[in-house]
């Protein structure tokens, strides 16, 4: 049993999470990481004359804040007591993992769109994606809804349990740490390109190895989903560098595979036009149970890599306790 105690708040954490997700009216530490890192920026932008400089600053900076913190508050609660610190960590984990939270916000994108309430549906969209969604028809609509939530199944829940699985809830609060700065900073445009440069491509090798895990694991979870992973595979080995980062097209392939359906293509973002090759294969059109479908691909492959995490932080952490 003493073993086990190492993994119990990783799966505590999932667990709770999957109950009641992000309170949205409670202080959460990932606001906290993104108001630091906005302060950073702008004092990086006043202070500082070589930009390239400052952002490798303020990302080692961020770094280190956002996961000895957690860090120091787990020493303290474990010292206390063992049960005690499970409890911490437990919570500590809840906030690092997104699966409710993202299966709640593009639900509403799939009951709006599902009702025939397009415009309903566009509006709940644009909470959770990046791109213009004045432009998009229904299926456009519903095609972001799958995307977000097959990228998002990686960087919002099986890499973060990916970290956690070899650090704990700091192993989690380093990784989310890298992969907020890289949603606030990472872009390519004149702005941003000097000072999220680094946050960016630190991003990009954190997520290597969890997302093509990801998309090996949505290939075995398809079946059980009553998705088709053959296809799954097939069309992850095929379009699975079909995008400029080297990791979001791992999870958008597999998931397009599993539902017959293809994602990607061309997509505005802040009114200009970014040419992106297709993802899939246009089998059949899309529709809005597709979102319920890749809401159960993202929980599938989930729970696989919770059993993968659990099992290797028992075995690394489980002298310790």
């Amino acid at each position: 049993m003493k073993i086990l105690l190492p993994a119990l708040p990783l799966i505590l954490g999932f667990v709770l999470d999957c109950i009641i997700g992000d309170p949205y009216k409670m202080p959460h530490p990932i606001k906290l990481i993104g108001s630091l890192i906005s302060r950073l920026e702008k004092l990086i932008r006043r202070k500082m004359k070589y930009l390239r400089l400052g952002g490798v600053f303020l990302a080692l900076t961020v770094i280190i804040l956002s996961t000895v913190t957690p860090l120091l508050i787990l020493i303290f609660c474990y010292r206390v007591n063992v049960y005690f610190g499970i409890a911490a960590e437990t919570i500590l984990c809840c906030y690092m993992l997104a699966a409710r939270c993202l299966c709640r916000e593009s639900m509403k994108v799939f009951r709006a769109a599902d009702s025939g309430n397009t415009e309903g549906a566009r509006k709940a969209v644009s909470m959770i994606v990046g791109r213009d969604t004045s432009v998009l028809d229904r299926g456009g609509i519903i095609r972001a809804a799958v995307e977000t939530v097959a990228e998002n199944t990686s960087d919002g829940v099986t890499a973060p349990l990916f970290y956690m699985g070899i650090g704990g809830a700091v192993g989690g609060f380093f990784y989310k740490s890298v992969n907020t700065m890289d949603s606030m900073i990472g872009y390519k445009d004149e702005k941003f390109a000097d000072i999220g440069w680094f946050a960016a491509k630190l991003d990009d090798v954190l997520n290597y190895i969890p997302s093509r895990l990801t998309a090996l694991l949505m290939v075995i979870a398809a079946p059980v989903c009553r998705l088709d992973g053959r296809n799954a595979f097939r069309i992850w080995k095929r379009d699975r560098r079909k995008h400029a980062s080297p990791n979001s097209a791992q999870t958008e392939s597999a998931c397009a595979g599993a539902l017959h359906v293809r994602l990607a293509g061309d997509a505005y973002y802040f009114g200009k036009l970014h040419k992106k090759p297709y993802i899939g294969d246009d089998d059949r059109p899309i529709e809005a149970a597709d979102i319920r479908r890749a809401n159960r691909l993202m929980y599938g492959s989930s729970v696989i890599m919770l059993v993968i995490s659990a099992v290797l932080r028992a075995i690394i952490f489980g002298g310790i306790l």
